[in-house]
This record gives C-alpha cells, sequence and structure tokens, in this order.
C-alpha cells in the first residue's frame, strides 16, 4: 500500500507541469488567429497586441458622454457638416421607436443636410410661427392664439434648431428644422 502513493507522485508532477503552459495568441501572416504553445516568432507569427488606448479627449466613433449643453449640440452638427460626415450627424439623433425603412429614410435626409453648405445655426423658440400647424403660418400667425401659455419671466427655451443652408450652386437658400429633445439629461435632435 505504501507504494501506491510513491507511484502516483511522478503522475501529479507531470500533470501540473502540463497545466503550466502557457497557450499564445498570434497573428499569422494572412492575418488568422493562431494560438500554440510555442513563441509567436517559432511559428512564424507575430504576438497579438491589444489595440492602444486612446487619449482622453481624442475623437474617435465611440463617445462615452452625449450632449448635455445646446451649444455642444450646434457644434456636433457643425462639425458633422464640415466633415460631411451623416454618421457623425445621426450620433446626435433620437433613434427610439423608428423602423428600418424609417431608419434608412432618415439616415438619407442626415446624408442630405451633411452635404450642404452650412451658413447659420439658429435655435427656434416656442412662439415661433415655424412651428405652428399648416395654414396658420406668415400673416395668420399673428392673429393665431399663443401656443403656451404666459410664463412668470423665463428666458424660453429652445425646442429646435433652423440649419440655414444653401444648395449646390451656392445661391439657393435652404431650411431644415431639426426638432430638439431633452431626454436622460441630454440633447437630442430628431426631424
Amino acid at each position: 500500500m505504501r507504494a501506491l502513493p510513491l507511484l502516483l507522485l511522478p503522475a501529479a508532477l507531470w500533470a501540473g507541469a502540463t497545466q503550466a503552459q502557457q497557450v499564445n495568441r498570434c497573428t499569422d501572416p494572412q492575418g488568422r488567429t493562431v494560438y500554440g504553445d510555442r513563441p509567436c516568432e517559432a511559428m512564424g507569427a507575430r504576438a497579438r497586441l491589444l489595440p492602444e488606448a486612446r487619449p482622453a479627449g481624442a475623437s474617435g466613433l465611440y463617445r462615452d458622454s452625449c450632449a448635455r449643453r445646446l451649444s455642444e449640440v450646434v457644434a456636433q452638427i457643425r462639425a458633422a457638416v464640415d466633415a460631411r460626415d451623416p454618421n457623425r450627424l445621426s450620433g446626435i439623433y433620437a433613434w427610439g421607436g423608428l423602423s428600418s425603412a424609417e431608419a434608412t429614410r432618415v439616415m438619407d435626409r442626415l446624408d442630405g443636410i451633411v452635404q450642404r453648405p452650412l451658413v447659420d445655426i439658429a435655435p427656434v423658440f416656442p412662439r415661433d410661427p415655424e412651428l405652428l400647424p399648416e395654414g396658420e403660418g406668415g400673416a395668420a400667425a399673428a392673429d393665431a392664439p399663443p401656443m403656451f401659455a404666459e410664463v412668470p419671466a423665463r428666458r424660453p427655451r429652445p425646442v429646435a434648431l433652423r440649419l440655414e443652408q444653401t444648395l449646390a450652386g451656392g445661391t439657393t437658400p435652404s431650411r431644415t428644422l431639426l426638432k430638439l429633445r431633452r431626454q436622460y439629461n441630454c440633447f437630442w435632435i430628431s426631424l
């Protein structure tokens, strides 16, 4: 009976040695991931490194925060138009509740917006005639009942942003109204 533990001791030591081996994750010259117990260079590959972390404030597709001030929304719209990048503009769009077909139409409209030269971005306040229902704009807007009850002397908050742009020739004006929505303590736009 005493010989049995002595016979099992080499087997236990051998099992412990095999578990201690390292598995290397490497990338071969064709870009495929290769796993092995040998060093990457011995397998004709290179070590697969994690991507470097971006420094704080670096630009990229991922944003770890949202636009909490209206000035940030305006800056993001300007940056998207300057870069002619509808994806950048879509980052501040309120996508909730849209079907795939609706989202495709919205992306087409956002693409059209960023392709036109930007002249100005102006806030739209609740009493602006542009927000009155169809048929009540223009001269009739002065006679229309107020949209909101009088509020104490508080500075009104904008409910939309009006983008003043020009069409291809640069002489024909184009106007787009982006509605503002505040949700989760962030500003979002919609068409």
